[in-house]
This record gives C-alpha cells, structure tokens and sequence, in this order.
C-alpha cells in the first residue's frame, strides 16, 4: 500500500538534490562572484595586497636598492623575492585580484543599471487602502470637490519635481508620486566610475613608463633607456620606441633661508631647460619648476631634487691626466652634507676615493666634519683614497655611489677647498679639488591612463555624493467624501531609504494644498505649524 505523496511516512529518505553540472556550477561561481560581499573582499584585498609595494623597493622604481635589501636580509629577502613582493604590481597574484575585482564590479554593477533603467520608466505604484498606516501620515477636509482636489495635489507634486501618475479612472480618487531616483543613479555612477578608475590604472600600468635622472648643468639627457639611473615600464611598453625628445640643463637655481626661523629652507628651485623635441631641433628654452613640471611629447619632466658634483682632476706620477669631469655627490642631510665616490679606472694601479663634501663646513669633536649651510658659502671635500683592483673588470655591474675596496689599499686622507691640490702619497699621482657645480635630478613619466583615473575620481565623488544626501521617498494623496458631506484629504509618505524626515515632506505638501483649497476648518488629527499631524 502506497501513501499519498502529502503524507510524510516517519523514516523515509529525501531523494538527493540533482547535480548541478558544469552550466550549473559556473552559473553559482558567477553568483558569488558578483556578489557585493565578495567585491568589498576583493577590495580589500587589493588594498591589503598593495602594503608591500608601499614599504618595500620596487625593481620597475629602484632596482640597486631593491638588490641591496636583498642583501642586507639574506634570509627573507630571497622569500620574498620569490612571491613577488619587490615587483608586486607586475606580479601575478595582484594581478589576479585586481582582474577579478574588475570582474566582480561589472557584474555586480551593469545589471542594476539595467534594473534601474526599468525602474524610471515605471510609475509609482498605485496609493494603499490604508495611508493612515504608513510612517508619515496628515489629513485634513475641504469643501472643495474631490476632482478639483486631485487635480490641484498633481499639479502640487509635478511643481515639486516628484514623478506623478494619477489612475485612469479619475472617480478613484487618489494621486500617487515618487522622488530620489538621484540616489540610486549617483549609487551605479560611482561603481561604474571605480570600474573606469581600475582601467585607467590598468592602461597606465601596460603602457606607461617612467624613469629618474641626475643632469648636472651644462649636461644633458636624451629620452633613451640608456640614459636613465633608474626605469619602470609597463608590460606593453617597447623601450626602443620612446619618444626622441632630449633636454639640456642649461642652468639651475636654487636660494636657500638665511632667516633664524627656517634657516636652510628653500626659497627658490627651478631649471631651465633647453628643450629639443626631434633630434635636429634647434630647441626652446623654458623653465622647470617643483609644481610646474615641464610636458614634452605625452611625457611629463618633474623637477625632483638637486645637489653638488665637485669638479675634480686626477693625474698619475708622470702628470698626465687621467680624469678630468664633475662627480654626483648624493645630499645625506637638510645642510647637503653630501657623500660620492671617484673613481679613476685608467690611473696605474686603478685609483678610487670615498669623498664627503660640505657646503659650508664645520667641524667638532664629537661629530667631526659636517655642513651648517646648504648653501657653498665655505666649501669642503673630504677624501679617502685607495688605490688597487676596484672589481670593475668582473663583469658585474656597480653602483656609481659605492666604492668596493676589498682588493684596495688606502693611500691617505685629506682635506680640500677650491684650487687644492693633494699629492698623494707613495708616488700614486695628484688629485686636484677644481671647484663645484650643481646637478638636477628629474623623474620622467608618461602616464596614458592618469587623465581618465582622474575624471573618474572626480565622477566617483560625485556620485558618492548624490547618494549619501539625496532621499528616495514615495508620496500618495487620496481624496473621497467624508460622512459629514466635506472632502476628506489624506496624505502619507513612504521611506525607500532609512533616515528620511517624512514627517517634513508631508507637512510641505498638506501646506501647498490648503493654501490652494478653502481652508475649512477640521483636520483629522491637529497639524502643528508645519501641517504634521499631530
């Protein structure tokens, strides 16, 4: 015997789900992928996932830096190396994050466009049988007739700019209005600005590329890989096709405070460049400034920091000169108390030179040597000399900043100003302290997507705007004859959002409509001064 299948027989067992398949399962991975919840965790992700490429060396910014932390960390720097934690932007975990975050924002977002597009071309939906339930409610009468009424509450609402829809049948009495579709459009315009933000990013990393430059004055730089200290560039960028234009510094300035109050502050810093846009061009002259960055060719020339390059000549024992050029001397402090290194391959035997250079020198004790001034008012080089095998014939490369003396004997110290000369000691030659120049260092970038990350940025606000202040609300007026023959006239409201103040857009629409109707006395409920019902 068979039970009916509305019967539940104790013990049977559930028949087991069907499976969902391949359609099925991509179908639910879809879901939670486009889930809200999962892209606030992707995006958290991303900004968790960005830490490292904030606190640590990047190899597209910095890679002698990147290089030398490995090597001050020789247990963690290798780790680290390896899960992409000094190249994070190019690697491929971040980059997984960043494409399923985008994946998750379109998903999430483009079918509520569509869902929204849908809801402004539907009307509100017709006044409930009960208004006076609703959260915001008033009512009052009038001897007015009841078409007059609905016709005045529609034209009221219209001249508020709510969306209004009376019924067809105009003996149905009521007027149905609705308000704040603002806070849903400004809602899917910051979403769909995020989704345009993360392509600009994505745009400028692919195919942007910058670089960063030391130029001491009267030298100059041509926009090629070769000539850059340090160079980034995105994935698709080709580095033999940049862009041909070349600059010269033709002259730099700097003045610094010599008040008590910011003493050592900068007053002025700018350049001025010789600008040649095509190798041939007879140039233009303009200046570069911190805030006021020179734009050459879809690329931008930021004026970064400066310093001192003593000028230096070295002879061997028989007088021939064997280097003659300015050295970059990078600032190690507020005063440019300033470190470098000289190095004289063609010397017998090779010659190399710690040097420290002060701009205005001083001297004590307990610190030894060092600048009061950033300004060359009484300048100074301290060298340490070596002479030996500076490990450039290795095949490896070195920092220009860095001296490797393991294979080098120290010939002697000294001190020198301007128009010294020190004969170095057992017969290894002079070294003469010409004078000093300065240098600029540039950073040049070309950014394809920066404009559109910034229009984005600034759309994004404004939606984020529009819905954190604009209300959604619904309003119904309904109008019919009251058991003493008067009109009776009820208004309520309706919340689509919380923290709406009903009570004030029902008073406001109650005082327009008894300012235009009889104004006869009795109220269902007492209006205080603003008509809420009381």
């Amino acid at each position: 015997m068979t039970a009916p299948p509305d019967v539940e027989v104790p013990g049977a067992v559930e028949p087991p789900l069907p499976p969902l398949g391949t359609v099925g399962l991509l179908r639910w991975l879809w879901r939670q992928l486009t889930s809200m919840r999962t892209a606030l965790i992707l995006l958290f992700l991303l900004a968790l996932a960005s830490i490292p490429g904030s606190i640590l060396p990047q190899r597209g910014n910095n890679p002698i830096r990147v290089n030398q932390w490995i090597e001050e960390n020789p247990e963690t720097g290798p780790i680290l190396d390896s899960l992409g934690f000094f190249d994070v932007y190019a690697a491929p975990w971040f980059a997984a994050v960043y494409l399923l975050l985008f994946l998750s924002l379109i998903g999430c977002v483009l079918p509520r466009v569509g869902v929204h597009l849908r809801a402004l071309r539907t009307p509100p939906p017709p006044a409930p049988r009960r208004l006076d339930r609703l959260p915001g409610y008033a009512s009052f009468t009038t001897d007015r007739r009841p078409s007059d009424v609905s016709g005045q509450a529609a034209a009221v609402l219209r001249a508020a700019r709510w969306k209004v829809r009376v019924p067809d049948d105009p003996a149905d009495g009521w007027v149905a209005a609705e308000k704040g579709y603002w806070r849903e459009t400004g809602n899917l315009v910051f979403h769909l600005a995020l989704i345009a933000i993360l392509v600009g990013v994505a745009v400028g990393g692919l195919f942007g590329w910058k670089g960063n430059v030391i130029v001491r004055e009267r030298s100059g730089f041509s926009n090629a890989l070769t000539q850059y200290d340090a160079w980034g560039a995105g994935r698709l960028v080709d580095a033999n096709r940049l862009a041909p234009f070349s600059f010269t510094l033709d002259d730099f300035r700097v003045e610094f405070e010599r008040g008590t109050a910011q003493r050592g502050a900068p007053r002025l810093f700018e350049a001025d460049l010789l600008v040649r846009a095509t190798p041939g061009d007879p140039g233009e002259l303009t200046t570069v400034e911190v805030n006021k960055p020179l734009s050459v060719d879809g690329a931008k020339v930021f004026l970064v920091g400066h310093g001192y390059a003593p000028h230096v000549i070295v002879r061997d024992p028989a007088g021939t000169v064997t280097f003659d050029d300015t050295v970059v001397f990078l600032p190690q402090d507020g005063n440019f108390s300033s470190t470098g290194v000289i190095k004289v391959p063609d010397s017998v035997p090779s010659l190399g030179f710690n040097g420290l250079f002060l701009p205005t020198r001083a001297f004590t004790e307990q610190r030894g040597g060092f600048s009061v001034f950033p300004e060359a008012d009484d300048p100074e080089l301290l060298l340490s000399a070596f002479r030996g095998d500076m490990g450039m014939d290795t095949g490896v490369p070195q920092s220009v900043y860095e001296l490797d003396t393991t294979d080098m004997v120290k010939v002697g110290l000294a001190s020198m100003a301007p128009g010294d000369t020190w004969v170095l000691p057992n017969d290894s030659g002079s070294i003469e302290f010409v004078g000093i120049e300065r240098w600029a260092s540039f950073q040049i970038a070309h950014d394809p997507g920066k404009e559109l990350a910034l229009l984005s940025a600034a759309v994004a606000m404004v939606g984020l705007t529009l819905s954190l202040f604009v209300r959604r609300r619904r309003v119904w007026v309904r109008v019919r004859k009251d058991d003493a023959g008067g009109t009776l006239v009820q208004v309520a409201a309706l919340a689509r959002s919380e923290a709406v103040d009903l009570d004030s857009d029902v008073a406001e629409i109650v005082n327009r409509l008894r300012d235009t109707t009889d104004r006869n006395a009795g109220t269902d409920g007492a209006l205080d001064g603003e008509g809420r019902s009381t």
